[in-house]
Formats: structure tokens, sequence, C-alpha cells
């Protein structure tokens, strides 16, 4: 459609949804999965030290290179295919290769990875399966093989896509350090859905570990908040009594709380909400398999609801359990300023009357000083005056006592004129 732009993101939009699509795997076959994070702030990992070491180990089998900045790959090394990803915490490297061994899981096949490469890796290892794909037309084989490769106790098992597969793992880790996961394909079961249930019990184990890391990190930090509660609990006891100093200790303890509070709560935000996310897509993964009972054997729902949701239930208790207390300091935090507040306005209100007082005292003082003063003023006044009229007063008969009687109080008036004016200006 020429003469209209294009936006500049319609195409890289349109292909992101077919970057990643899912490997083909004709039965019978075998897989290695493993799946590396750093044991810290995982999110902000270098990601170009998990491209160096991808290349580091496409160099070992002289293969192509990815683009730079890929998040995702799929290639040939040796006699393997490698399908390799980048995810927002971890990578994944898993090994497609055809044909199975004699010894059923044999570790072997995790040998593709080389030793010396995996001491390099920039990070841990989450978890690492080995998958067993068979063709297997009647439910007998299945029952045999079920009970020679895994724990009856923990074992899941579940005929999956419509009967094409039976699928089956006991979520534990063998002597190799894998877990194991068994496929049983129909002989019709095309690769490219062969390849999907691989990808989707690769994907199952990675999100559930991902996700158990969250419930560890809860109960580490239930320890905290119960000691927090306890605390909390002693200072908001407190709101009910206690004088001003008390009201200011309390104060300051819980905004030393709600603090601690707020720093845990920014700690675990990330993993409790990265949490939530990877329980979401073990649930969609699990049921996208369109799962079915297989002889009366639990399904991967039901031990998933079993031992995987208790655990997630316990992550968001934990959470709701910081939040509610954060919530719970905050408020009474407000209610003891709210008393400090009210204590401050009466000491300021008795402060303000103790000032109206003096205030009412230094006028009642200024108005006796300025008496006085008028008095002093006026003494000194009228000896001014009489040294003034004395010869007058000579001339005219009068002697110096009456004189002074005469001249007193006009003198007197006008000084207390002249100060009460002086004083009115001022105001």
């Amino acid at each position: 459609m020429g003469g209209i732009e294009e936006h500049p993101l319609r195409f890289a939009v349109a292909n992101e949804l077919h970057a990643r699509p899912f490997p083909q795997a004709k039965a019978p076959c075998r897989a290695a999965f493993l799946a590396i994070k750093p044991a810290r702030n995982a999110a902000r990992r270098d990601r170009a030290a998990d491209l160096e070491h991808l290349k580091a180990l496409l160099d070992h089998y002289a293969a192509p290179h990815p683009e730079e900045g890929a998040t995702h790959y799929f290639g040939q090394i040796g006699k393997f295919q490698l399908k390799w990803e980048s995810h927002t915490e971890f990578v994944t490297y898993t090994i497609f290769g055809s044909g199975v061994s004699d010894t059923p899981f044999d570790a072997r096949t995790f040998a593709v990875f080389p030793e010396e490469w995996l001491a390099a890796a920039p990070g841990v290892r989450v978890t690492s399966a080995l998958i067993r794909v068979e063709v297997q037309e009647g439910d007998e084989g299945i029952r045999e093989k079920l009970k020679d490769w895994f724990v009856p106790e923990s074992l899941a098992v579940s005929r999956v896509l419509d009967d094409d597969a039976v699928i089956a793992a006991d979520f534990r880790i063998d002597p190799g350090g894998h877990m194991r996961f068994a496929i049983f394909a129909r002989p019709n079961t095309g690769s490219r859905r062969v390849g999907r249930v691989i990808q989707r019990l690769c994907e199952i184990e990675t999100y559930k570990a991902m996700a158990m890391i969250g419930f560890f990190r809860s109960k580490e930090l239930s320890a905290k908040l119960t000691g927090l509660d306890e605390r909390l609990n002693t200072l908001t006891g407190e709101l009910s009594g206690g004088g001003p100093g008390d009201t200011e200790s309390t104060l300051r303890q819980l905004l030393q709380v709600s603090g601690e509070l707020e720093e845990l709560s920014t700690s675990v935000s990330f993993r409790f909400g990265a949490t939530g996310a990877y329980e979401t897509i073990v649930n969609q993964r699990v049921q996208v398999l369109r799962e079915a009972r297989f002889n009366g054997r639990q399904t991967f729902s039901e031990f998933m609801m079993r031992r995987f949701d208790p655990a997630m239930r316990t992550v968001a208790s934990t959470k709701a359990r910081l939040e509610a207390m954060s919530a719970r300091a905050l408020r009474a935090s407000d209610l003891l300023r709210t008393r400090v507040d009210v204590q401050l306005s009466r000491e300021n209100k008795a402060l303000l009357e103790s000032m109206d007082r003096r205030a009412d005292l230094q006028l009642r003082l200024q108005k006796t000083v300025e008496g006085l003063s008028v008095v002093a003023i006026s003494y000194y006044a009228v000896n001014l005056v009489l040294y003034l009229v004395g010869p007058l007063g000579k001339q005219l008969g009068l002697d110096k006592p009456v004189l002074g009687a005469l001249v007193t109080l006009p003198v007197l008036a006008a000084v207390w004129f002249l100060v009460h004016r002086i004083r009115k200006k001022m105001e």
C-alpha cells in the first residue's frame, strides 16, 4: 500500500510474535535443559556476559554466532540442536538430540555442555533437566518404565494433547543433579507437537523453580516481620497513655519501625511481583497441556495444587502481611503525630497566654514608669522655670516658694501632655 508512512515499530512488533518458534523433535529423541541466573540482582545483570557465554559454547563446536544484542538463538552444534533464550532474570539452554540411550536419562547427554564452560557461567544453576522421548503405544509398557524411573510417591503422570502423548515426572533431583521428564508419544504424533511438549515441560520446571525462590524469600521475611510485629503491637498499645516526652519517644520508635518495613517492602517488591508472574505462567503452561488422568495417577495440575500452590499462597500471605503492617504503622504514626500536634497546640496556647500576661504587666509597669517620669521631668522643669521667672518674681514681690507653687501645676500639666503625646505617636 503506497503513499502511507509505516510506524517505525510495525515490523518489529509483528516479528516479535514469531521470534521464538517451538522446536521440532521427532520421537524417539532426548533433550537436556539448563537455566542459569546470577545469585543476586539478576534483573540488572550484564546481558552482554550472557551473550559472550553463549558464543563460547558455539565456538567450542565451531558454530556461527547470533547477532549482537540477540535475546534468542537456534542452531546446530555438532550432532545436536541448541535453543538459547534470554529472559528477565535468567537464560536457558536446551539441547535436542535424535534417538535415546540404552540407559534411561543418561547424564552423558548433559555432557554436551563442557565442564569448563559450565564453570565459567555468569551465574548459578537454577534448574536442569533430562528429557527422554519414546514412542509407545500400550499403557502397560509405560507403567513398567514409570515404576523403574521415578519415585512413586511424588510421581505425576498425564495424558496430554488429546492423548497424543503421556508425560511423567517426579520433580526430584536425580544423582546426576537433574530433574527427569519422560514423554511417551504415540506413533502418529508429529515433531512439532513433541517439540511443544518438551518446551512446555521445560517452562513448567523453570518457572516453578523461579517461583519457589520467592517462597524461600518470604520464609526469611516472615521471621523479621514477627519481630517487627511485636514491636509495633507494643508501640500501638502505648498510644492511650504516656506524657509528652513518652509520646515523642514512641513516635520516634514508630517512625523507625515504619522505615524498616518500608525498606523490607522495597527489597522484596520485585521478587514478590516476579513470583506472582511465574506462578501464573506455571498454571497456564499446565492448562494448555489439556491433561487427562493416566491409570488413576495424579496429574501435573494436581501435583501443583498439592505441593506448589500452598507455597505460592504463603508468598501471597507474606506480601499481604507486609502491606498490612506498613499501613498499620503509618496509621499509628499519623495518630501519634496528631497527639503530638495537639500537645504542642496546648503548649503554644499556654505560652501565648503567658505572653499576654507579661504584656499586660509590662503595660502597667510602663504606665507606672510613665507617671514617675512625668514627676521626675516636672521636678527638673520646675527648677528651670524658676531660674527663668525668678527675676520677674522679685519685681512682683513674690518669694521663691510662692513662685514655685504657681509654676508647678502648669509645668506638670505641660510635661504630662508632652509625654502622653509622644507615647501616642509611638503607638
